[in-house]
């Protein structure tokens, strides 16, 4: 039975889930969460706890980076990845930075704009940052190092999905992606700098505790249309929680709307999903859009001796473990084989020495119908032949193999530069006769382009300012001074906002008044005079919807 131990690693925290793998059947061994302040201290204590010295390992890479790049698929392979490598420096060029410090990987799918093309979805890595993490493990066996987001998609039973039902997982970590799958591929990975780090360093600050931080968002239940009854005291850090979530649901519609592709149903993963309601107020945003929780697809074989919420808080750790099962994409690991990876088991040999070795020896003489008959002693200059014979064989099968594999190359490039010449003649016939095609189809594009972003801006205006009062109202509903008494709130027009409240306490309206400045309830805040009659405060409030 084959088994992989995941470890998705991000900044104070640890997710692990060892699992393992007997034909179909998928089983979770062990898993859980650890806080650390020292990573690699943490990462033994996982190790040993779950006894995976000699497991493979499979971690993730962090802070990757996305590029898309369009290449015609008439292209041969080594001219895509000649292709791709130059759009690539040419992106790092206009960024100001070195190519050399990025470690690369690509996966091509269909363009479903363009039949002419196909798309390249572009990971880059800071290679010391790879190196340390690689480096960190050095001593276990590191099996893979690969992206979360593209891991993601073993949680789901892609061939069970209709090809035509569009889905997206939006994981909520550190930083949040947006994986969209179209006709069961992955076609799109959109990266948003808000995560749950932001709300868990908030917590942090008056905990001082990033573990019992976690636990406030495992334990708080976010305020939604159909939990009106919720109490402000009963979730005493919503403040801390909601704006985040508020701009990361805001920035996941925006990026399904712009989308040609319609999503019918999104998977929520993550720290973030251990909040109760985080399904239901992406819903209510998202409105059409079926919004749940993603469970791992093979969850319900297991059994329910274990909350099925302890598995979905390691959903990333658990979806590692599977791409080192041998799940999901190929070609996005970045940790390289090393050659003694690459050699066959027999070919690991120690001329001499133990007993143990000479039985390797013997294996090696057999599969070359070499027999010795060794009942008898062996005399040292026996032993010295054998010795001096393998090492000779050695030498020979190592000197075949590289020649074999240096004439195949040369054969290789032969062939590659023949197909190119025919291939630069044959597009060159083609761009004279589909130039005139091109500019009409150039510009039908982009009339529809422009036509579905003036639609789009249409939208999202109307969708935003839907959802902008009802998020006003509940912000002003936490910050709101007991002593203040508000009279009417009026939207004037688009985003201004009057608020007419009245007090008998003058300070209480300025705190009132500073914390719709400070906490950029309304933007642009300003206050007429106010006018006290019979020890009552009265001010009228103006500002913007931010």
């Amino acid at each position: 039975m084959a088994s992989c131990l995941g470890l998705y690693i991000e900044d104070h925290i640890i997710k692990y889930a060892k699992v393992s793998k007997d034909n179909d059947i998928i089983k979770i061994d062990s898993f859980g969460i650890k806080f650390y302040d020292k990573l690699e201290e943490a990462i033994n204590q996982v190790i040993a706890e779950t006894y995976s010295y000699k497991t493979p390992i499979s971690i993730n890479t962090t802070n990757e980076n996305y590029n898309y790049f369009y290449v015609f698929n008439l292209l041969n392979k080594k001219d895509v990845r000649s292709y791709i490598k130059t759009e690539f420096e040419s992106v790092c060029y206009e960024n100001d930075q070195n190519v050399d410090t990025f470690e690369t990987r690509y996966v091509l799918v269909d363009d479903l704009n363009d039949k002419e093309k196909i798309k390249a979805i572009h990971i880059s890595e800071n290679k010391g940052e790879l190196a340390r993490k690689i480096d960190m493990l050095s001593k276990y066996k590191l099996s893979s190092v690969t992206p979360l987001a593209f891991d993601l998609s073993n949680l789901l039973e892609i061939k069970n999905i209709k090809e035509n039902d569009n889905i997206a997982i939006v994981n909520i970590e550190d930083t949040t992606t947006i994986t969209t799958i179209v006709n069961q591929k992955i076609y799109d990975i959109i990266k948003i700098d808000d995560g749950v780090d932001t709300i868990l360093n908030k917590i942090n600050l008056k905990e001082n505790s990033y573990s019992k931080a976690y636990e406030i968002c495992k334990n708080s239940t976010i305020y939604t249309n159909e939990g009106k009854e919720l109490q402000y005291e009963e979730n005493a850090y919503l403040d801390d929680i909601m704006p985040t979530l508020y701009n990361i649901v805001g920035q996941v519609r925006k990026v399904l709307l712009d989308s040609l592709n319609k999503v019918e149903k999104i998977y929520i993963t993550g720290t973030a999903a251990v909040i109760n309601n985080i399904d239901i107020y992406f819903q209510e945003y998202l409105e059409d859009i079926k919004c749940e929780i993603l469970r791992p697809y093979f969850i319900h074989a297991i059994g329910t001796e274990i909350n099925i919420k302890d598995y979905i808080e390691v959903n990333s750790a658990i979806a590692l473990a599977l791409q080192g099962l041998g799940e999901g994409i190929k070609g996005i690991n970045f940790r390289k084989d090393n050659v003694s990876d690459k050699l066959p088991s027999w070919l690991t040999i120690e001329i001499g020495g133990s007993g143990a070795n000479s039985v390797k020896t013997n294996e090696l003489l057999e599969k070359l119908n070499f027999k010795f008959d060794f009942k008898d002693a062996l005399t040292v200059i026996e032993k010295n032949l054998i010795r001096s014979t393998v090492g000779i064989l050695l030498i020979i099968i190592t000197y075949g193999i590289f020649s074999s594999v240096l004439t195949s190359q040369i054969q290789g490039k032969r062939e590659e530069t023949q197909e190119a010449s025919r291939y630069l003649q044959t597009q060159i016939s083609l761009i004279n006769n589909d130039k005139t095609d091109v500019d009409i189809k150039a510009t039908k594009y982009s009339e529809l382009l422009a036509n579905l972003e003036e639609q789009s801006k249409t939208n999202s205006e109307n969708k935003r300012l839907k959802y902008a009062i009802p998020t006003l109202l509940n912000k002003i509903m936490y910050s709101i001074p007991v002593n203040v008494q508000l009279l009417s709130i009026e939207n004037t027009s688009d985003d201004k906002i009057r608020i007419v409240a009245q007090s008998d306490r003058q300070e209480q309206i300025g705190l009132f008044t500073a914390k719709l400045r400070n906490d950029v309830i309304l933007k642009n805040v300003v206050t007429d005079s106010s006018v006290q009659l019979s020890g009552v405060v009265k001010v009228t409030i103006e500002g913007e919807l931010p």
